[in-house]
């Protein structure tokens, strides 16, 4: 069971209701702290929700990294793994992490098991959801909130630091939400990476 065949599966399988939402975005490999880390699946819709895979052959060394960045952006989280991971996986993420334990099925079918529900992220930064917006976003909605255009030209970081300042986190959250469903050209999850830890 390896990561791509789980991703695919688990899409099928348990995704396929936010796929078919009118509201909802589902992404692999959504980048964080621009592009130094991966979520493997994102769901974007009234919150944002990550899935990070460890498969049969996949490594944990990364993992501690990974937890970081996710618990800076994501209202929940889940681990996707396997029995041979399920105890040093659980000794890495927080307790608010969900993990859900794949089991191999004939024909190279795979079932999943919650072993623990995913609970609500209570210290999600506000930077680091800032930052999830390229450029051109967040000056549109420091334009919308009436920045003048000398501050609109400021390099991102500190556009990034104005949003902040001036919208709570809920509020902030809100806009990057609708801006990354906005986006059209996000990676074609009909085929989704191989490897996309």
């Amino acid at each position: 069971m390896n990561d791509f065949l789980i991703r695919r599966r688990f899409h099928e399988q348990v995704l396929m209701p936010y796929h078919t939402a009118a509201n909802a975005l589902v992404i692999d490999e959504l980048g964080l702290q621009h592009g130094r880390c991966r979520a493997d699946i994102a769901i974007v819709n009234g919150r944002m929700v990550g899935y990070e895979i460890k498969g049969e052959t996949d490594s944990l060394k990364r993992l501690r990294e990974q937890v970081r960045a996710y618990n800076a952006v994501f209202d929940q989280a889940t681990v996707i793994t396997t029995t041979k991971h399920r105890q040093k996986v659980m000794a890495k993420i927080p307790r608010w992490w969900g993990v859900i334990i794949c089991h191999a099925a004939p024909h190279r079918q795979i079932t999943f098991q919650t072993w623990r529900q995913a609970k609500t992220n209570e210290r999600v930064d506000s930077l680091a959801v800032a930052r999830l917006l390229w450029k051109d976003e967040a000056a549109a909605i420091l334009g919308k909130l009436g920045a003048p255009k000398s501050i609109l030209r400021e390099p991102r970081a500190k556009l990034y630091e104005r949003l902040t300042e001036i919208l709570e986190l809920p509020q902030l959250q809100r806009k990057v939400r609708n801006c990354l469903r906005r986006r059209k050209n996000w990676r074609d999850l009909a085929q989704p990476s191989p490897n996309g830890g």
